[in-house]
């Protein structure tokens, strides 16, 4: 008989640092490689089809009905809840208001953690908490799990001072008991332990330490983010270059030259171009006389007479260049964006 288990996603949050492209859509949404960042979170998790029955819970923004779309119209037959979250109070609060759905063994991530591993060793967990953490050699910019000699973990702080400790937390949880976690963010709410007003899930873990809850560490080998222009793209080129690409069906279109690992969706229209390393374009494109390096293109986009490179293009976006009549001076130097 399989085990439930929920996964707790927090996904209401602005998108900010991803504008303007998460104006229009939330930021589980944006393209990845021919799939959305969504897509391939939800891969994280097929490991552990075998031995449980998965509930997500997505917290999502007052305009979240777009995640909802997609998941019925490519997920009908996985179980999803949904809990609006109008005020940004950080991610202990966001969790509190599912409340009334959490109980029993969770996880807990985010939108934008992106990770690879073998979840089905959580079947037979005994620990009350899971940490997953990466080796890094400057984890001040993120937070740290601190252990004992036994690798039980006795402190988890936000951006450090100094780099003695390494194991920075990627942002992904097991709990044994959902229930654990609520009682501690209420306490944490209660007793106000924020920074700048928001509510981190690590003072909530501290306190259910202080009380004796055994957390361990476990590494993953990938960690990758879609939280920023910069590291969407390189998780772009990071899934083309393992198995996400088309570049062999991209190669036998007519007038074009690819370069590198791509994807480009059957229906775009490709014409004149050159097309890699590490591009992304989304269905109902259309590319003419172009050449585009390291892009993430949306969908029904249309490119005439450009060079993009180290770029995010949205959904629904026209880039053309056209002929200009200039009256241009001795010794000047123009450049088209």
């Amino acid at each position: 008989m399989k085990q439930s288990i929920q996964v707790v996603i927090p996904m209401a949050g602005f998108g900010s640092r991803l504008r303007p492209l998460t104006w229009s859509k939330p930021k589980p949404l944006i393209h990845l490689a021919g799939r959305t960042s969504l897509d391939f979170l939800l891969d994280e998790f097929k490991s552990l089809e075998k031995d449980f029955t998965i509930e997500y819970i997505f917290i999502i923004s007052p305009n979240g009905w777009q995640i909802k779309d997609h998941m019925e119209a490519n997920y009908p037959d996985v179980l999803c809840r949904y809990v609006v979250q109008e005020k940004m109070k950080g991610q202990s609060h966001a969790i509190l208001l599912a409340k009334h759905l959490i109980s029993g063994p969770m996880i807990m991530t985010f939108s934008d953690t992106l990770m690879a591993g073998d979840l089905s060793f959580l079947k037979d967990a005994t620990q009350d908490g899971i940490a997953w953490v990466q080796w890094n050699p400057e984890p001040q910019r993120f937070g740290v799990a601190i252990e004992d000699e036994n690798k039980r973990i006795v402190q988890l702080i936000e951006k450090p001072a100094t780099d003695e400790h390494k194991q920075v937390i990627i942002g992904f949880y097991y709990f044994k008991e959902g229930k654990a976690l609520i009682s501690a963010i209420e306490e944490q709410i209660r007793e106000n332990v924020s920074l700048k007003g928001e509510f981190y899930i690590a003072d909530a873990i501290n306190i259910m330490l202080k009380y004796g809850a055994h957390f361990t560490t476990h590494e993953t080998d990938l960690w990758l983010d879609s939280g920023v222009p910069g590291t969407v793209l390189s998780s772009n080129q990071y899934y083309l270059d393992h198995g996400f690409d088309n570049t062999a069906e991209a190669k036998k279109r007519q007038n074009v030259t690819i370069v590198g690992n791509v994807f480009i969706a059957a229906d775009a229209e490709v014409e004149n171009a050159v097309i890699g390393p590490s591009v992304s374009i989304a269905s109902g494109c259309i590319i003419r006389n172009s050449v585009i390096s390291n892009a993430v293109i949306g969908k029904n986009t249309s490119i005439h007479n450009k060079i993009i490179k180290d770029s995010l293009i949205g959904d629904n976006v026209k880039l053309e260049s056209v002929a200009e009549k200039l009256f241009i001076g001795d010794n000047s130097t123009s450049f088209s964006a």
